[in-house]
């Protein structure tokens, strides 16, 4: 099973792929919380540790994962999306990592209609797809209350608002993305965590 996760900010893509990942018993990549890593430097997660002895396994801009979170700090902490070329070596690196096999919920990423296409280049060379994007709906006003009610760092009231903004100009074109390929599943998401969870499974026909 491989999964994308969509939705604004304070939508419940974290707490839905968290309860995905749990139920499938499959990785979780995230690229707010790696992000987030990269920042605070207090903990690398120990499998993006690059090496560029192996090209492979080493960004060809960034050398490190602390250098990657140097250069996105400034965008994250504006509320701004971080650039499509840092994100995409990102998502590009941690698909090839040893942890991950055929199956994973991907939440974060994709942000911007051209990444979406760039994870579908990016997994037809690693001869998988996409089974689903998964859009948890809600309106505004729950993405800014629900988000406010975080203690998340960069939940401050302006960054968030910055946040839902570009949710509306930049993922819209994603979620066309995906419908036109008839890989959309649309979910209302201001419902229980456990009622959202159970309509995601009865769309993907999962007993």
């Amino acid at each position: 099973m491989r999964l994308v996760i969509l939705g604004g900010s304070g939508s419940g893509k974290s707490t839905q792929a968290q309860r995905l990942c749990r139920y499938f018993d499959i990785p979780m990549i995230s690229t707010g919380e790696i992000l987030r890593e990269a920042i605070s430097g207090d903990k690398l997660l120990p499998e993006l540790q690059w090496s560029e002895a192996d090209p492979r396994t080493s960004l060809s801009v960034y050398a490190s994962l602390s250098e990657l979170g140097y250069h996105a700090r400034p965008y994250m902490q504006k509320g701004e999306l971080v650039p499509d070329e840092m994100i995409v070596e990102l998502i590009r690196i941690r698909l090839r990592q040893a942890d991950i096999n055929c199956d994973w919920v991907l939440e974060g990423y994709p942000r911007t209609a051209f990444q979406a296409e760039e994870l579908d280049f990016l997994l037809d060379n690693l001869e998988q797809k996409l089974d689903w994007a998964i859009y948890l709906q809600v309106s505004e006003a729950v993405m800014v209350s629900r988000s406010l009610g975080r203690s998340l760092p960069d939940d401050q009231p302006e960054i968030v608002q910055r946040r839902v903004e570009l949710f509306y100009d930049r993922t819209i074109p994603i979620l066309e993305y995906y419908d036109r390929r008839r890989r959309l599943l649309t979910i209302n998401g201001d419902q229980s965590p456990d009622m959202v969870q159970q309509n995601i499974l009865t769309l993907l026909s999962v007993p």
